[in-house]
This record gives C-alpha cells, structure tokens and sequence, in this order.
C-alpha cells in the first residue's frame, strides 16, 4: 500500500498559501479604496473651503461700485479650481459606483462590499450637500447684482419690474440698459457703468451654474436613489448605540449581582450559619443543624468519624444534656 501523507500535506499546505494569498490581496484592495476615500474627502473639503472664500470675494465685489480687477480675477480662479476638483470627485466616485455594480452583477455579497456602499453613499451626499451650497451662493449673488441694477436703474429715471428686468438680463445685451437713459449727468453714466459691471458678473455665474448643472444633477439623482439605504444605516447606527447602553446597563447589575452572591455564599457566611461543635465521643468537629421547630431543642449532627460505640443525640455547649452522661459501666 503506497503512502499518500507527503502528497496530503503538500496539498493542504497550497490551499493555506491559497487563502493567505487571497485574504492578502483583499486587505490591499481595501487599503487601496480607503485611500482614494480619504483623497474624496480630501476633494470634498477643498471644495467646502473655496465655497467660502467664494462668499468673501462676492461680498467685497458687492461692496465696492467699480471693483478692482484682481479680486474679480481671484473670484474667477476659485470658480475654475471648484469646477475641477469637482469632476475629479465626480470621476473618482462614478468609479466606485461601476466597480460596485460589477460585483453586484455577478451576485457577490459580502462585509467589503457594504462597506464600499455605504462609504460610497456617503462621499456623494456630502458632495451633493456642498455644490449645493455653492449652487446656493452663486444664486444668492445674482440676485444682490440684479438687485444693483434695479437701484441703479432707478437713480437714471427708469423704473422697471422684476419679470422687466430678468428679460432684459436675459437678452445678454449690455446695450439695452442705456436705453432710454439720458446720459447729461456723470450720476448717470457712473449708474450705467456699474449696471455694465453687474450684468457682466450676471453673464459670469450663469454660465458656471450651467456648466456644473448637468454634473450636480447627476450626483443629486445618484443621492436620491441612495437615500432610502443612506437613512437605513443611520437608523441601524443610532439604535446600535442604543443596544450598547443598554448591553452596559444589564453588565453592571449583573456585575452586582454576581458581587451579592458571593457574599452570601462565602465560607465565613456558611460557618456562621451553621456552627460547627466537637463530638463528645470523638472530639471530631461535626456540622449540626438545629431544627427550626421550637419543639426539638436536639441539633442533628452529621458524624464525620467513627465511634466506638453507639452516640447518643448531641446537645449545644450549653445544653444540661452533657452534665447527665453516664459511662456504659455505671448502665
């Protein structure tokens, strides 16, 4: 009979480098991924910032009739750097998601891939969260720039209508200000000069909120879809921790419970609760229950040794019972 136990631990030995291969590469992939997370993040967090040195910059244009050219030039860097660091985001997180759908398709389900989802979900809604803040400041500040026009119009001698003046904004004709204006005055032409400024800045926003419109609602649409999943995990989260409080609550009374009962079933206790007396034949220490009954003042004792001869019920230390025993010679 040929011995196969060589063949069997060669064999068992490549299936253990095997899985050591597989469960290495998987740790690396992980890592991987949770680099390009924290480079999302990162991403993110750039484009939080720009947002609000966005909001400064809008603020002192807002401030001044005829701002000077380079805070507007550094409002344009900052519009151009929020516009590509956002499609890297985009990019990066489109990627994630067609790696999750890939394994999806082919039926994987495992703890990686939950958390690739859930991390996933989240890098979007926070991206979602923040162009939409910038979305919301650069409306807000063309709503103060056409509220500029308006008092500005209206120091020429031409009053107009909100709907008026959003025709005329959309006309994208600087020359249609000037109609009508009587330019006799430097009042005049200093309120048509900053219109030019105001409609200028108009033009400038609307075509980044286009440019980025396509890409927001993209990611907006992806965040939608993913609420229901997103609002489920935040729901498992908090009631986790409530499980925990709870897990620790019932760990400490049982902690104290567990402390009571070693009290009482201690060996000091049990001494105390039943004493031990010595034979009167034997001098062996004996356990003696007394009985609970008031009618029998005997203690039943449990010998722990032979006797020479037939004992007779024990009494406490201070029963009378010791003072009548009798030897068998005097019987």
């Amino acid at each position: 009979m040929k011995d196969r136990t060589q063949e069997l631990r060669t064999a068992k030995d490549s299936d253990d480098d095997d899985d050591v291969t597989v469960t290495v590469d998987r740790d690396r992939f992980m890592d991987e991924f949770f680099e390009q997370v924290e480079e999302i993040r990162g991403f993110i967090d750039k484009i939080s910032e720009n947002v609000e040195e966005v909001k400064r910059k809008h603020s002192a244009i807002l401030a001044s009739p005829n701002p000077d050219e380079k805070t507007k030039e550094e409002l344009e860097e900052l519009m151009s750097d929020i516009k590509k660091t956002a499609n890297k985001v985009r990019s990066k997180l489109k990627s994630i998601e067609q790696s999750i759908e890939q394994e999806e398709g082919l039926n994987r389900s495992s703890a990686d891939l939950r958390i690739r989802k859930t991390q996933h979900s989240t890098l979007s809604r926070k991206f979602v969260e923040v162009m939409s803040e910038y979305n919301s400041t650069q409306s807000d500040y063309r709503e103060r720039c056409k509220g500029r026009i308006q008092r500005q119009l209206e120091i020429t001698g031409r009053t107009t209508t909100s709907e008026e003046l959003e025709d005329m904004l959309e006309s994208g004709n600087p020359a249609i200000f000037a109609s009508g204006i009587i330019m006799d005055s430097s009042i005049s032409k200093q309120a048509l000069s900053e219109i030019e400024t105001r409609h200028s800045e108009i033009i400038k926003l609307e075509n980044s909120i286009r440019e980025l419109h396509d890409m927001f609602m993209d990611m907006a649409m992806l965040v939608e879809s993913q609420g229901e999943m997103i609002d489920r995990i935040e729901y498992n989260v908090e009631h986790s921790v409530d499980y925990v409080e709870r897990a620790v609550s019932d760990t400490k009374k049982a902690v104290k419970y567990q402390s009571k009962a070693r009290r009482v079933s201690s060996p000091n206790s049990a001494q105390t609760m039943f004493p031990m007396y010595p034979s009167v034949i034997t001098d062996t220490p004996q356990l003696c229950l007394y009985p609970t009954s008031p009618k029998s003042a005997v203690p039943h004792c449990n010998h722990q040794a032979h006797s020479r001869s037939s004992p007779s019920p024990v009494s406490p230390p201070d029963s009378p019972a010791l003072g009548r025993h009798h030897s068998p010679r005097q019987a």
